[in-house]
């Protein structure tokens, strides 16, 4: 009797501790790129103690990248989404036909249609976007209220976005904020300002991977053996979701309700639909795979991948230098630029986030110094630091702060890096998250810029006798790094 009660008890308490998990299983935290900023933004680690900025530094300079705020499917997604409509419909047609019961199916099933079906716009920034970018903005401008009180000029306050409309919407919600009550128009005294946009056939700052042809090589050549690294997961659910629902699932059923999931929760906030179909484990696998994808074609896996950025990193860079000729210069306030605003895609935010090389661990940061190859994330369970939802979720956004310190302080200028507005290590900087800016430019900037954007990506010049745009930068790098001593950290 005794030995009964005991293994009810077990049972008991198993159950109530996986029910306990799985109610504190928020799926819309591990939707990869598709997570929404808010939900992900504060998911952090605990274990990192960011530094205090030293007494006496003030910011002198802001430079900020980040992606579009959450956007509708484009139309290619709502298509499949069309698609697995139909599909389901044959599944469950083909179900009846065998005389399989159906009373396991989930109602929702029996009569889904794509909420976006019939829908002729596709890839806009939604409401929600523009709330994320909004609320940023007036973070931003809470944070460092000193650097953005200035009088507007849009070459005091640079705002760039590219020629996609949902960039640029992004920044102009972002500047909505950035600017409310600093001018005339209407009841919220807002102020007009200009947004800077590249054409895309030229864009190599915010969309150099659209004219990086060997980067379109690279990932065409890749994509079919990425497919097939997650074939094994996805025909696993498959499996599994037969048994549990008697309808015929295939690999592709699986990866377009998985991307259903992803729609539904980030975008409609809606988790038991979907999402529901998939247990907390199988959600956790089903992210990996678009992780694994994202390090493979647009991060780590491959130094192609983040080195054909390096006109952004010569700009921020280059903003910095500037910023510290007219501190040192005593330039009169409203002469000179005090904040770079760049909105753009993940493509832009990714691999900016590994030229600087963060979510690195251990000696990855002086392996991809040496270019070799980095190990692929560690498949759930294990723990990994490269997911898309913290490294680029919907907003996701890199700030690099220049301070501007005492004579006294061990280093006149230091960069703090903030990613999604938080202190982040910076492997280069021995794991700090605020670095002086000579080692910044020797340890993270400088080997970079040993790089060629048009060698890297093929690019056909059209006037071949020019010389490429970052020599001057890189010899200027290549004097300080013989010259200079290193700074103590």
């Amino acid at each position: 009797m005794k030995m009964a009660m005991a293994v009810l008890l077990i049972l008991f308490l198993a159950l109530f501790f996986h029910s306990k998990a799985d109610q504190a299983f928020d799926v819309r935290q591990h939707l990869s790129t598709v997570s929404r900023y808010g939900v992900v933004k504060d998911v952090a680690d605990n274990s990192f103690v960011p530094t205090d900025i030293p007494d006496g530094c003030v910011p002198i300079h802001l430079n900020l990248v980040a992606r579009h705020g959450t956007r509708s499917p484009t139309k290619k997604r709502m298509r499949e989404l069309d698609r697995l409509a139909d599909r389901i419909q044959v599944l469950l047609r083909d179900a009846q036909e065998h005389n399989l019961p159906l009373k396991k199916v989930p109602a929702w099933l029996l009569d889904w249609e794509s909420p976006w079906k019939g829908k002729l716009k596709a890839g806009e920034l939604i409401s929600k976007g523009e709330d994320e970018l909004y609320d940023l903005g007036i973070r931003i401008r809470e944070r460092f209220p000193n650097l953005l009180n200035e009088e507007y000029h849009p070459e005091v306050y640079t705002i760039k976005a590219t020629q996609v409309p949902r960039a640029s919407a992004s920044a102009v919600a972002f500047g909505m904020a950035l600017f409310n009550d600093r001018g005339s128009l209407g009841p919220g005294h807002h102020r007009a300002f200009a947004v800077i946009s590249e054409s895309r056939a030229s864009d190599t700052m915010l969309r150099f991977f659209d004219r990086c042809q060997n980067y379109k090589d690279f990932r065409k050549n890749q994509e079919p053996a990425v497919d097939k690294l997650k074939e094994p997961i996805f025909d696993d659910i498959a499996s599994a979701l037969q048994k549990h629902y008697d309808l015929n699932f295939t690999s592709q059923d699986i990866s377009s309700l998985w991307f259903l999931c992803k729609q539904e929760a980030s975008l409609l906030d809606t988790t038991d639909q979907a999402c529901g179909l998939f247990s907390p484990s199988e959600v956790a696998l089903l992210e990996w795979t678009d992780d694994l994808e994202f390090f493979i074609l647009k991060g780590y896996g491959n130094a192609l991948n983040y080195r054909m950025g390096v006109p952004l990193l010569e700009d921020v860079f280059q903003s910095m230098e500037q910023a510290i000729k007219a501190k040192e210069e005593n330039q009169a306030p409203g002469s000179y630029e005090k904040a770079s605003l760049r909105f753009a895609h993940a493509e832009t935010v990714v691999p900016f986030s590994c030229l600087l090389g963060l979510f690195l661990e251990g000696s990855e940061f002086e392996r991809i110094q040496k270019e070799e190859p980095l190990e692929l994330p560690p498949k759930p369970p294990q723990k990994r630091n490269w997911r898309g939802s913290t490294v680029a979720p919907f907003a996701g956004n890199i700030m690099l702060v220049l301070y501007s310190c005492p004579s006294n302080s061990s280093s006149k200028y230091f960069v703090q890096v903030l990613h999604n507005e938080h202190p982040i290590r910076m492997p280069g900087c021995r794991g700090a998250d605020i670095c002086p800016f000579e080692v910044f430019k020797e340890r993270i900037v400088a080997p970079h810029m040993e790089h060629d954007y048009n060698e890297l990506c093929n690019v056909k010049l059209e006037r071949p006798e020019q010389k490429p745009a970052t020599s001057k930068l890189v010899l200027s790098l290549r004097d300080d790094a013989t010259t200079s001593q290193r700074v103590e950290l």
